[in-house]
């Protein structure tokens, strides 16, 4: 099953201004992304370690609809963009599916993706996702291929030691989602993922949390939908805070 988040997707307008804004308040920087041919979408990626969060952009969203991750980034984008969905990932991913659906899950198919480099070199992934996607959904799986100059060996040891312009190399902690119905959406992850939340507090008033591998995700109740994302920077630098893309992030020391 899952063993930690792969990436969090923030839709956005223009990915390249908003990968800017965040080398400026925040300190990251954004290293690679593409377009993914024939599904409408185009990214920036900054990489966390072996997670990364991902600036969508939608480019034609007739075909951007036309597959569950472009859809949802398609609707935050009607909603004025940001938090858009998150990914966990699953290397067993084919045989997680089919248990899943198994066992009354809507999950599914499988279905392979792909994106160029401006090097020419191609990344390769597949996902499985729930029937929809979005900040008051359950999350995807998704499986890289192991491979070539983002997902290689060497690639992602030197992403585990990239110093980003905050001044230090940069893991992803976990995430916050705010909204009306945590435990709606929490019953729903162990619908479609078998991902077990337990309630925080004696009463649950603090919501609901699951540890996925590294990765701490956190269900809270909040009158609108809302995504706090907890980065640890690996060295002596101040903590920051800053919200942008409608999203709040917090980078701290992680020892």
């Amino acid at each position: 099953m899952a063993s930690g988040i792969d990436h969090v997707v923030i839709a956005v307008t223009d990915p390249d201004a908003a990968a800017a804004e965040l080398t400026e308040t925040v300190g990251l920087a954004f290293t690679a992304g593409g377009r993914h041919a024939g599904l409408g979408t185009f990214n920036r990626i900054a990489f966390l370690g072996d997670a990364y969060l991902e600036l969508m952009g939608v480019e034609d969203a007739a075909e951007a609809a036309g597959w569950t991750i472009g859809s949802a980034a398609v609707q935050a984008l009607e909603r004025g963009g940001g938090f858009s969905t998150y990914g966990l990932v699953d290397d067993g991913i084919r045989n997680s599916v089919a248990r899943l659906q198994v066992n009354g899950s809507g999950i599914g198919p499988v279905v392979h993706g792909s994106r160029e480099r401006p090097d020419g070199e191609r990344v390769e992934w597949w996902t499985a996702s729930p029937p929809q996607l979005g900040p008051d959904q359950p999350p995807f799986l998704i499986k890289h291929l192991a491979a070539g100059a983002e997902w290689g060996a060497d690639a992602l040891a030197a992403r585990r030691a990239f110093v980003h312009p905050l001044g230090a190399p940069v893991r992803l902690l976990g995430i916050e989602i705010g909204l009306p119905e945590p435990f709606g959406l929490a019953a729903a992850c162990a619908r479609q993922l078998d991902l077990e939340f337990t309630a925080v507090g004696e009463t649950g008033e603090g919501g609901a949390a699951v540890v996925v591998g590294p990765h701490a995700i956190v269900l809270t109740p909040t009158a609108s939908s809302r995504l706090k994302i907890t980065l640890g920077v690996l060295g002596p630098v101040p903590e920051r805070v800053a919200t942008t893309l409608g999203v709040e992030f917090v980078a701290r020391g992680a020892g």
